[in-house]
């Protein structure tokens, strides 16, 4: 996988809120996300403080390690139009975020997007999640599966050498996806819901901080974001 120096170090700015003093174009955002994690479904990460606790070795750990495979139905960021983009984010939460502080994540763009498409999205995906990371970075690859129906849903990252994700659909009351409602994702303000499906497999297979989870947390969302949701910052002071 082929590291983008110069990206990393744009989309380390912009990820992490240090912004240019230009203006921010206008930009909006509707996006797909099949996304999957090693906590018990559903994720305690998004009512708690801290991921679920894993016992391995005769020791317990804290993580929430995720693979997030995402896919833009529309958007634009200025005149450049984000239709069909398609990026996979995967990392670790850490053992505690209560402070806005997480472990670690690599950004991975498909091949397809354009230089002006990667700098617009690094800049909206700081205000989708508005943390900071103990560690970043960027990268490009093949997002070459990205399916799903009311039943199931698939992702590959380079073929699934890299990264995969396969969630089955959680079995309610009648056949339609179980959905739940009024949950915040990260820092957008609208989503449809979270359509449960917990992951039959999801992993990371390249590099030190490789894993693999089975039968964990899976879902599809489907959120919505412009500027116009960004509260306006507050000018400074200059002598």
């Amino acid at each position: 996988m082929q590291r983008l120096a110069l990206l990393i170090i744009g989309a380390l700015l912009s990820i992490t809120v240090a912004h240019s003093s230009s203006p921010t174009p206008n930009w909006a955002i509707n996006a797909t996300a099949i996304e999957a994690c090693s906590c018990p479904h559903f994720c305690i990460c998004y009512f708690n403080s801290h991921p679920a606790a894993h016992h391995e070795g005769g020791k317990t750990e804290h993580y929430c390690k995720f693979n997030n495979a995402y896919k833009v139905n529309q958007g634009h960021y200025g005149s450049t139009d984000l239709a069909g983009a398609k990026f996979w984010i995967t990392g670790d939460l850490g053992a505690d975020f209560s402070q806005g502080q997480l472990e670690r994540a690599l950004v991975t763009f498909d091949k397809a997007t354009t230089p002006e498409q990667r700098h617009a999205l690094g800049d909206i995906l700081g205000n989708v999640f508005p943390v900071k990371w103990k560690s970043f970075e960027t990268a490009e690859g093949n997002i070459d599966t990205w399916t799903f129906d009311k039943d199931q849903a698939h992702a590959t990252l380079n073929g699934g050498k890299t990264a995969e994700v396969k969630l089955k659909r959680f079995q309610g009351l009648t056949d339609e996806p179980a959905v739940l409602k009024n949950v915040r994702y990260w820092g957008t303000p609208r989503n449809e819901g979270f359509v449960m499906m917990p992951n039959e497999i999801e992993a990371y297979r390249e590099g030190p901080n490789a894993f693999e989870f089975k039968g964990t947390n899976g879902f599809m969302l489907t959120f919505d974001m412009t500027s116009n949701d960004v509260p306006p910052k507050k000018a400074s002071m200059s002598y």
